[in-house]
């Protein structure tokens, strides 16, 4: 039985979906990653996450997973060719139409967002509760890598294309990392260590960093090394956050719209 919306026919949508299914959203992003990782990074996550969700949750908390929105806010890296970024009024414009188009086509009332970057995250959680009161639905937001309670060890906070993500790229998509093509000369600068804190991770202040500042990048990474990446290291940021997933949607579903 198929778990993916475009797959069904439109005779199914009332048939296999209701009220109580889960409609599963991916957001990602298009933009640089460094010399080693693709453009697609943050959408092969949010899709990849998506689809291993699917199939261990799946068949318990009836969901479905809808097609992926590509692009998000990466202004931080619009410095970089190939960046590709959207302004907030468009992304939550474009939330607020697919969302009004899922309930004027699905019986399905609760959507749970499977968000793949980390500049989505300030958007996403102002947008939900507008979708929540406009629509009258369940929603809520996950963050696949912050869900994990796997922890790295790197001598710098990991923010972007350091080991972490690349881990986790060398377990859904390998033949998307390219580490041979990181410089040789490529090592991590110890003073970037306080500036990411203050400029990228400080909660009471709220800065907008960009990704080319060297300060707290080099060759578009921000933090750890990815060359400490494993694909088992990957696997297990996955699955740690799959397992936490199951108390996010043991809520999500036992809430009224």
């Amino acid at each position: 039985m198929t778990r993916w919306y475009g797959s069904l026919t439109a005779p199914e949508i009332n048939s296999r979906l209701s009220a109580a299914t889960v409609l599963c959203l991916p957001i990602g992003s298009y933009e640089q990653h460094g010399p080693h990782l693709p453009l697609h990074t943050d959408t092969i996550i949010a899709e990849g996450f998506t689809r291993r969700l699917l199939d261990r949750h799946g068949d318990t908390y009836d969901l479905v997973g809808l097609p992926s929105v590509p692009y998000g806010l990466s202004l931080e890296h619009s410095w970089s060719p190939g960046t590709v970024s959207l302004t907030s009024s468009v992304l939550t414009g474009l939330l607020d139409a697919l969302v009004a188009e899922y309930v004027r086509a699905t019986p399905a009332r609760t959507l749970l967002i499977v968000n793949g970057h980390g500049g989505n995250r300030g958007i996403l959680e102002a947008a939900i509760y507008e979708l929540r009161h406009t629509h009258q639905i369940n929603i809520c937001v996950v963050h696949p890598s912050s869900l994990s309670t796997v922890r790295v060890e790197s001598p710098l906070p990991e923010v972007h294309a350091g080991t972490r993500e690349t881990s986790v790229m060398l377990a859904l998509a390998p033949g998307d990392v390219h580490l041979d093509r990181i410089p040789e000369d490529y090592t991590l600068d110890m003073d970037q260590r306080d500036h990411i804190r203050r400029l990228v991770l400080d909660r009471a202040t709220t800065w907008p960093w960009d990704s080319n500042d060297p300060r707290i990048s080099r060759q578009g990474i921000t933090g750890g090394d990815p060359r400490a990446a494993t694909a088992e290291l990957g696997e297990q940021i996955i699955n740690s956050a799959l397992d936490a997933c199951a108390a996010v949607l043991n809520h999500l579903t036992a809430t009224d719209p």
